[in-house]
This record gives structure tokens, C-alpha cells and sequence, in this order.
């Protein structure tokens, strides 16, 4: 495909009216490389710098270029709305360092090999690009990690003998939680099982108390507590526990044990029971 640019004599001069051109020329390959070959230069990086042969895995590194690139839609809407400011201006920014480098060379060349000029010529582009690549592959990996970590949590539990019919979670907020057996007495803290807390040590960081002690003390329902359900620990324990967990907002012990602003009574939990793993 030749794209042929033609001046109109007498009219244009080449003096006055070549450097518009330039810049409006420079600016649509510039967006050209970044609409529709970019991805194609992210996948080769993938494949040849990392190794990664097999479609599904080429593709999901992919996918984390993408999202580190142009975001996941998966924020809030006001963490978006930041982070959507953030990535424009980033693709401005990568646009104009693109389009510069075509128009000082259109200044001087009459002809543009686009794929010639993008392989050989974007030093600076490629080094961005294979640096998101590197932050991509490691997301890809620590994730890929962390979901076989998961699985066998998972199993773990599905392992364990049941010790106690439910067990009430009050989440207190952030990474804070108080457990409650069935009539709410307050448990009193678990010595962790040593391979469930070493496993938890190296894999895990704010859920670590929460997750080791409930699989400590093996409950058959979970009933969960918060004003916070979105959280992403709320998520983590669905999916380690299953269907044992619910997530209540509004019961009768969430009104007698949050006050009016969401936060826990202080009257709540004064009797405690132990528990033996």
C-alpha cells in the first residue's frame, strides 16, 4: 500500500506550506503505528524476547500490555477517571515523541518506508515498549503464581475436617477482623497450622491473619460481616472458602455490632472462647 503526497504548482510552496504538511503527515503515521501496529510489535517482544510460544499465554501477556497502556475498566469510577487522565496524557506524550522523529525525517527524505522507518529508526519507541512488555510478563507471572496459590489453598480446605458449624467474621475495616462462633462469643486468637502460616508467610500480605485462622479453625459456613463488601479481600476469601462464605450488610447482629457510621460497637465481643486447631 503507497500513499503518494502531490504538490498543487503554483499555488503550494514548499517553503511556506511543507512544514504543515510534515506535521499533519507525521502526526496520522504516528497514530497509524499506534492504533494498528503496536500490537502486532508488543506480541514479537512477547515472542521473541520472552519466549512465550503457545496463543493463549501470548495473548494474555498481551492483554496486561493493553491494560497497562489504555487501563482495564475494572477501577472505581473516580480512580478511572484519574488514571484515564494519566494514560491521555501518557498517549499524547508517545504520540508526539513518535510524530517528531517522522517529521524530521520527512523534512529531508521524499520517501517514507513505514515498516523500514518503525524498525529501524524508533530506538526510544521500542525501549518503551518492551519495558511495558517486562512489567507485563512479571504481572503476568506473580498473577499466574498467585492463582495456583489459591488453588491449593483451596484444596487445603476442602481437606480439612470441619470443627466449628459457622463462624460470624466482623471486618472492622481495611485488613482488620474480629471472629465470633455461633453465638457470638469471641474467638479467641489461633495458633496457625505451621504449614498453612508458612505457606501464607511467603504468598500473602494483608489477608494473612484472616485467611490462616479461618482455615485454622475450619468452619462450615462463613458469615461475613462488613460495610465494605467491594473490597478485594471479600473477593479473596469467596474464592478461597467457596460457597461456605456469605457477606452480610444489614442483619440484625451487623446493626448491634456496627454503630451508625459503619464502625464496630465498642460493646461488641466481650465473652471469648477458645478454639483448638
Amino acid at each position: 500500500m503507497e500513499i503518494a503526497c502531490i504538490a498543487d504548482l503554483p499555488r503550494f510552496r514548499l517553503q511556506d506550506d511543507g512544514p504543515a504538511i510534515y506535521r499533519t503527515a507525521a502526526v496520522a503515521f504516528a497514530r497509524y503505528i499506534l492504533n494498528e501496529l503496536e500490537p502486532m510489535l508488543l506480541r514479537a517482544i512477547i515472542r521473541k524476547q520472552y519466549r512465550y510460544e503457545e496463543a493463549g499465554e501470548i495473548e494474555s501477556v498481551s492483554r496486561y500490555c493493553h491494560n497497562i497502556l489504555y487501563g482495564s475498566g475494572t477501577a472505581s469510577p473516580q480512580e478511572e477517571d484519574n488514571a484515564a487522565d494519566m494514560r491521555h496524557s501518557d498517549l499524547e506524550r508517545r504520540l508526539g515523541k513518535i510524530a517528531d522523529e517522522l517529521e524530521q525525517f520527512l523534512t529531508s527524505n521524499t520517501r517514507l518506508h513505514l515498516d523500514g522507518f518503525v524498525s529501524f529508526r524508533l530506538a526510544s519507541y521500542w525501549q518503551e515498549l518492551r519495558d511495558v512488555v517486562a512489567y507485563a510478563v512479571d504481572e503476568y507471572v506473580m498473577d499466574k503464581q498467585y492463582q495456583e496459590f489459591i488453588s491449593l489453598l483451596k484444596y487445603f480446605v476442602r481437606m480439612q475436617e470441619v470443627k466449628l458449624p459457622i463462624v460470624h467474621v466482623l471486618h472492622k475495616g481495611g485488613s482488620e477482623f474480629v471472629l465470633y462462633d455461633q453465638e457470638f462469643q469471641l474467638l479467641d486468637t489461633v495458633p496457625a497450622d505451621r504449614i498453612v502460616a508458612e505457606m501464607l508467610e511467603s504468598e500473602m500480605n494483608m489477608e494473612d491473619m484472616i485467611v490462616s485462622t479461618l482455615i485454622t479453625v475450619s468452619p462450615q459456613q462463613i458469615v461475613i460481616h462488613t460495610r465494605q463488601p467491594e473490597l478485594p479481600v471479600m473477593r479473596t476469601l469467596e474464592t478461597i472458602f467457596e460457597q461456605r462464605v456469605r457477606l452480610c450488610c444489614s442483619c440484625g447482629q451487623c446493626g448491634h455490632h456496627f454503630d451508625e457510621s459503619g464502625r464496630p460497637s465498642p460493646e461488641s465481643g466481650k465473652r471469648v472462647r477458645n478454639v483448638s486447631p
